[in-house]
């Protein structure tokens, strides 16, 4: 599996992430909950260092809530500041605001100190295409502030945007690294949408999505959502699943691209229901 996506403008932004990094007191890092490892840029580690960091679990709605509780309990215990959240949820904004002024609050005691009132913090917002960085800012903000899609690389450029409070967000384009070594990370964002399917051959990411599901144990889910029996081979399973939802052209031929897109688009969505592709471990 050669999975690459590494456009020029990625480069920029990890120039352009440590060139304000000086500017910023806070980090808030968003990763996906489904797959908090593979959406977690390694290289992000050595450009924030030791800078102050809040690790956001977006989508943890769409996660297994005991693998979410796993992944706080794991980020915690590395110092950082954790709070699951759905971006599209507006009744989260408050446990989000507060997670933000948890983990400033340092900053604003230190400010007191030195007899500076109100003083507004600055959060750098970063993270992997496609983790929901922009619906994420917009809601907090409470307005349309910035571009958002469901395809990844929407955001081109840096922006300021003043939320709540005293606290300004710096929005900043989603970076990968250059080169996927471990096929299980890129075939992770691979079905989660952070790469453009338009660079990926979509039958043989979905098959490798249902291969996924059957070695997880998870092949259930698959079977309930399309009232389907299990195939004796992966592919079995991928064709009933294309003869259920008719994905058939010239009455008799499975139409793999079509049936892909209607897996991996339920996955995604969350209708097959609450899935976390990866758990933390000792190795981590």
């Amino acid at each position: 599996m050669n999975i690459n996506w590494y456009p020029g403008h990625m480069k920029k932004t990890k120039d352009l992430l440590r060139e304000n990094l000086k500017l910023v007191n806070i980090v808030i890092e968003v990763i996906d909950a489904r797959i908090p490892r593979s959406s977690k840029n390694p290289d992000l580690d050595d450009v924030f260092k030791d800078k102050k960091r809040l690790i956001v679990l977006n989508k943890y709605d769409l996660a297994d809530p005991h693998i979410n509780k796993e992944w706080e309990n794991y980020y915690r215990s590395k110092g950082w500041s954790v709070v699951l959240y759905n971006s599209t949820n507006n009744k989260e904004l408050k446990k989000l605001e507060a997670a933000i002024e948890e983990a400033s609050q340092e900053f604003v005691e230190r400010y007191k100190k030195r007899g500076i009132l109100n003083r507004t913090i600055k959060a750098m917002i970063a993270g992997i295409p496609n983790v929901g960085k922009s619906t994420l800012i917009n809601s907090i903000a409470k307005k349309k502030s910035t571009k958002t899609g469901n395809m990844p690389g929407i955001t081109k450029s840096k922006q300021w945007i003043r939320i709540t409070g005293n606290i300004d967000l710096l929005d900043t384009p989603g970076i990968l690294w250059p080169k996927f070594t471990n096929e299980e990370d890129a075939l992770n964002l691979a079905f989660s949408g952070a790469i453009r399917d338009e660079v990926l051959q979509l039958e043989e990411i979905a098959f490798k999505f249902v291969e996924r599901m059957k070695n997880m144990g998870l092949e259930n889910k698959l079977l309930e959502r399309y009232g389907v029996e299990a195939g004796e081979e992966v592919i079995d399973t991928l064709n009933n699943i294309a003869i259920k939802r008719a994905c058939i052209y010239n009455k008799t031929e499975i139409d793999y691209l079509k049936v892909a897109r209607l897996i991996l688009k339920d996955f995604r969505d969350g209708n097959l229901g609450k899935i976390s592709l990866e758990k933390p471990n000792s190795n981590e």
